[in-house]
């Protein structure tokens, strides 16, 4: 069942666009108005001619700042990490249009995720288009198009829902901030290896290989 929007709280523009982390103005959807949207409107925006891959904040469709550099490193993660979690059979991977409710009137879209076959329910994939359930890892690549304060609001959400591992990727810096809570950071750079901890047990990738596969070239 789709959830109503949330009564705004919101004073004025100037609290709002504060509250969902001061994104660039041009990737607030404003039809339907912001602080009106619903899931069906987030599913309607997905079948537009003029589709914008939005997340759904606080009753408000905000775009996805997205670029072909951070899906490159989104495909190579799912082809290193696919084979790694199915031959293990530990659960199933999102991608980058891969949508879940991990909170009321929030749908967040990370550019990987990972969830356990015992956070399923009935242990089967969800078949709904946007499941009411929080990932168990989300990895989000930055863009140029993110801030800082959006980043830091869209962890408070998934640490909040229940993510338990979350990976922060700058791809030009070439770092990884992992974090398992909204303050608590551990920082990657190409000299080190990324591990998928308790939450994807033996899972481990160089980060610098991880890196290199944007150097590529025929």
């Amino acid at each position: 069942m789709t959830a109503k929007p949330p009564i705004m709280l919101w004073r004025n523009l100037a609290e709002m666009w504060e509250s969902i982390g001061r994104v660039p103005l041009e990737r607030i959807v404003m039809n339907p108005l912001p602080g009106t949207a619903t899931e069906a409107d987030l599913i309607t925006q997905e079948g537009k001619a003029d589709k914008r891959l939005c997340e759904l904040i606080d009753g408000i469709l905000v775009e996805k700042a997205m670029g072909f550099p951070e899906s490159n490193l989104a495909i190579y993660l799912v082809e290193i990490l696919g084979p790694f979690v199915r031959s293990h059979r530990l659960g199933i991977l999102g991608g980058e249009g891969g949508m879940y409710r991990i909170l009321p009137n929030n749908v967040r879209i990370p550019d990987v995720s990972f969830i356990s076959w015992d956070r399923l329910p009935g242990r089967r994939k969800p078949k709904q288009p946007v499941p009411g359930l929080a990932p168990n890892l989300a990895i989000e690549i930055l863009s140029e198009g993110n801030t800082a304060a959006e980043m830091e609001r869209k962890r408070q959400d998934y640490f909040q829902a229940g993510v338990e591992l979350y990976w922060e990727v700058d791809p030009e810096d070439r770092i990884v901030d992992v974090y398992t809570s909204p303050t608590q950071v551990t920082r990657l750079t190409v000299a080190d290896t990324l591990d998928g901890g308790a939450v994807v047990p033996g899972f481990t990738l160089a980060v610098q290989d991880w890196f290199d596969d944007l150097d590529q070239h025929g």
